[in-house]
């Protein structure tokens, strides 16, 4: 599957799946097969930022 280009269906998506399934952005990625730094990027171009003591993407960090 490959990852919705969207940065808000992206956002949405990855938020989901670490809640659901994966306990960092680490594993989700390896999991997909997906580079980090490209999905911090894109959701970064957003203004959304990873927080890993939440475990999710969140705004304004």
């Amino acid at each position: 599957m490959s990852l919705p280009k969207d940065p808000f269906m992206l956002l949405s998506y990855v938020n989901t799946q670490l809640r659901d399934n994966y306990s960092s952005l680490s594993e989700l990625c390896a999991a997909l097969g997906e580079d980090e730094e490209a999905v911090k990027g894109a959701l970064g171009n957003a203004g959304f930022s990873y927080d890993e003591d939440l475990n999710r993407f969140t705004a304004g960090h």
